[in-house]
């Protein structure tokens, strides 16, 4: 009995053993790819060329981040990235707050019903209606502004989704008791159900972020000048400005891709609690 107990904890700890290289195989290829954007951004253009690649720079060459500004705008385009980005997190959000509200705690006719529509857009992809879109910012005179670029989007039925889960988990008794005390709907919505549920709309807005920043298809084709190109419209430009000639300059081009992930990636790392958070208890009620 005992060799079969010490049997069963041997195989326990190759059970142990194996998961964690299992799990140590994906996180270094899941990885790989970032480690290597960002030591290709410190390489020089001769060590890029090198037939056999280093897995580390020979020397640090700082100045392919400089570069990549004095090729392109580079921080016109942050900031109007950073502006877009923001703009897209407060239209997003209240509207999805009003909506949300209304789906989880309203009573009117058809509810279901536009919750259901609300869901079935959540599989439209923006390059369907990219065209009518695009016509009506035309015809409104929007094209190459800020509103192009905000407004399509100011809402989101991925959010109104979430953050009708969120309203549905909570007690109504509080919103009942704040009826009573008078408080009207947009009060019980800002300062009761929002804090509440302050997780999830945390979590929304990180999201909607790295959407935000991520965004390349719809900026564009919502603008024509350097004025209002973003990041990632801008590094496609800074690839464009070498054509025929890329291999040599991989190195600015990383630099360029370094700058542009920093945000999101300091952003997802300081809310990821909350992500998983509002994740687990987005469950279909």
């Amino acid at each position: 009995m005992r060799d079969s107990r010490m049997a069963g904890q041997g195989n326990g700890k190759l059970k142990y053993v194996v998961r964690g290289v299992i799990a140590l195989l994906v996180v270094v290829v899941m990885f790989f790819p970032v480690y290597w954007l960002v030591i290709s951004s410190l390489k020089t253009q001769a060590e890029m060329r090198m037939a056999i690649p280093t897995l580390w720079p020979q020397s640090f060459a700082w100045d392919n981040y400089a570069e990549a500004f004095r090729v392109i705008p580079y921080a016109r385009f942050f900031g109007n990235t950073l502006l877009m980005s923001v703009g897209l997190i407060v239209l997003q959000l209240n509207v999805a707050l009003m909506a949300a509200y209304a789906f989880a705690k309203g009573t009117f006719w058809g509810k279901e019903v536009l919750f259901f529509l609300v869901l079935a857009a959540m599989i439209v992809p923006d390059q369907v209606t990219f065209v009518p879109v695009y016509v009506m910012m035309s015809k409104l005179g929007w094209l190459n502004t800020f509103w192009a670029l905000i407004v399509p989007h100011g809402a989101s039925a991925f959010g109104i989704f979430l953050l009708r889960q969120a309203f549905k988990s909570l007690n109504n008794d509080v919103l009942e008791a704040a009826r009573v005390d008078g408080a009207g709907r947009f009060g019980m919505l800002y300062r009761i159900l929002l804090p509440m549920a302050m997780p999830t709309v945390v979590t929304l807005g990180v999201l909607i972020f790295i959407s935000g920043w991520n965004s390349y298809f719809w900026p564009l084709i919502m603008t024509n000048t350097n004025e209002m190109r973003v990041l990632t419209v801008g590094i496609t430009m800074l690839r464009d400005s070498i054509a025929g000639n890329e291999a040599m300059h991989f190195h600015v081009i990383m630099a360029a891709s370094v700058m542009a992930i920093l945000p999101i990636v300091a952003v997802f790392a300081s809310m990821q609690k909350h992500i998983v958070t509002a994740m687990a208890n987005s469950t279909f009620k």
